[in-house]
């Protein structure tokens, strides 16, 4: 997973290649986001910023996510309304996010096979994909090693 700072430092160069502002708010928005160790939610976000820039309301933060998003930076997770960093935002592609209900992180996977099959599929239903996001949930590694222990020990 690239660095924070890598990411911001991508994210300016894409901005500048296709032409578009990556405003200071931008910016800072995508930093908060990118620095977070999970998904972040757009209060959580305007909390943030309204500390550093008192005039900072939701349209603001809602406009920045809004160009986030359009230029591939960040994820919206729609099954918790919140947002998490692209780390590799150099390309459109699908993706599949794994969340993990015991701590909430959340990892961003590349199955391209699976998002293969899926337009492949839809193709033979007459259904042409325009965006493609699959959220799965569970428990990652750690809250699943967690678990077992919390078992083990109970016994």
């Amino acid at each position: 997973m690239p660095e924070p700072l890598s990411l911001i430092d991508q994210a300016e160069r894409q901005c500048l290649a296709r032409g578009v502002r990556f405003t200071p708010i931008r910016r800072r928005v995508l930093e908060m986001i990118a620095t977070s160790h999970g998904a972040l939610k757009a209060y959580d976000l305007l909390d943030q910023l309204a500390k550093e820039h008192g005039a900072a309301r939701p349209p603001t933060i809602y406009r920045a996510l809004d160009f986030l998003l359009e230029q591939g930076l960040v994820h919206r997770i729609e099954s918790l309304n919140a947002y998490l960093a692209c780390h590799c935002p150099e390309h459109q592609h699908g993706f599949q996010l794994l969340i993990c209900r015991g701590c909430g992180r959340v990892e961003e996977m590349h199955d391209d096979d699976l998002g293969t099959r899926l337009v492949a599929s839809a193709d033979r239903y007459g259904f042409s994909i325009e965006r493609q996001t699959i959220e799965l949930e569970g428990r990652c590694q750690d809250c699943t090693s967690q678990a077992a222990a919390m078992a083990e020990n109970a016994q």
